[in-house]
């Protein structure tokens, strides 16, 4: 125990940060290797071990930095939980290679990405092999009691079923909402069970880890452009309860969107960059081939936020140029 210790210090840059959001996601991580069987979890321990590999290599041989940060080993977890849980082990090998290298490294490492890496690395994969990402995803296996026992090797295909955000574009057919929050239904591995996704927000939230005027915009963004959509009649927008609860917007929402490196930095950019991935959101599901959308939301985002931190403080700047001006002259 104390030589793994000594190992990790020696090796790995300790940021606190970091620390609430593993905590955070043990639970939905738990639940998903309960549901799905052991090969989660040795999904789980083969990208964090690339991911940590891969921005180890490349801090020693460009940037000549001998420490690998703890961020690397949240990417891939969270990178891990937006795979179907059948993926084959090679096609998510080389998503987390490609998203800790293009999405972080060639930024300079961390705290310089533009984008979030673990999403970086899902849409490359997402774009590259659709086959395995798109068509049908595994269901829990068996339900209760889970599927702790669940061979690392053996073939899922006989337990597959169409996700509830399949379901609602193909068949117009909903699944319930207690199933929803449970976790009871096919889907990626991090998004099904719903509610410890919200008790996980709570949180990260209490400890001040993310940013609840983010989460809070998004859902806004959200729940707005959808009763909108309801109330002109389009069928390819679910109500909002309904559509928070399919798919991956709660997930993403959290962990994705939040992410303080990636995304907006002042107050009143942060509701404006969580309102444009909600809308986004809901327009990619709506009239998109795409049966999910939060992931090309998030990176949208990603994309503005750095312009909408410049406006807002470009606006807060001439506010209080303003003010200083008028209390000199009635001065």
């Amino acid at each position: 125990m104390k030589g793994l210790k000594e190992f990790y210090n020696k090796y790995f840059m300790k940021q606190k940060m970091m620390h609430p959001v593993m905590f955070a996601l043990l639970p939905i991580a738990l639940v998903a290797i309960y549901f799905y069987g052991l090969r989660v979890l040795a999904l789980f321990l083969l990208n964090i071990i690339v991911a940590c590999l891969v921005e180890y290599l490349a801090n020693a041989k460009i940037f000549k930095r001998k420490k690998i940060s703890e961020a690397a080993i949240v990417t891939s977890c969270l990178y891990t939980m937006t795979l179907p849980p059948s993926i084959p082990f090679w096609i998510s090998i080389v998503g987390i290679a490609f998203g800790i290298f293009f999405g972080k490294m060639v930024f300079g490492g961390f705290a310089k990405n533009v984008f979030n890496p673990a999403l970086v690395a899902r849409v490359f994969i997402y774009v590259n092999f659709p086959q395995q990402m798109t068509i049908y995803w595994n269901k829990a296996v068996g339900g209760f009691p889970g599927g702790f026992g669940t061979y690392l090797t053996k073939s899922l295909d006989s337990m597959t079923q169409s996700t509830p955000m399949t379901a609602f574009k193909v068949h117009s057919t909903f699944e319930t909402i207690p199933t929803m929050l449970f976790g009871q239904i096919p889907g990626v591995i991090g998004e099904t069970c719903k509610v410890l996704i919200i008790i996980g927000a709570i949180y990260l939230i209490y400890k001040k880890v993310a940013s609840w005027q983010i989460m809070a915009g998004s859902v806004l963004g959200f729940c707005a452009l959808s009763l909108v959509f309801n109330a002109m009649g389009v069928t390819s927008v679910p109500n909002p309860i309904y559509g928070m609860l399919m798919g991956g917007f709660l997930f993403g929402t959290v962990f994705m969107a939040t992410d303080p490196v990636s995304a907006a930095k002042t107050t009143v950019g942060k509701w404006i960059y969580g309102f444009i991935i909600g809308i986004v959101t809901v327009i990619i599901r709506g009239f998109a081939l795409f049966a999910g959308g939060v992931m090309f939301a998030v990176l949208i985002g990603n994309t503005f936020a750095p312009i909408i931190d410049y406006c807002v403080n470009k606006v807060q700047a001439n506010k209080k140029a303003k003010s200083n001006k008028e209390v000199k002259v009635n001065g």
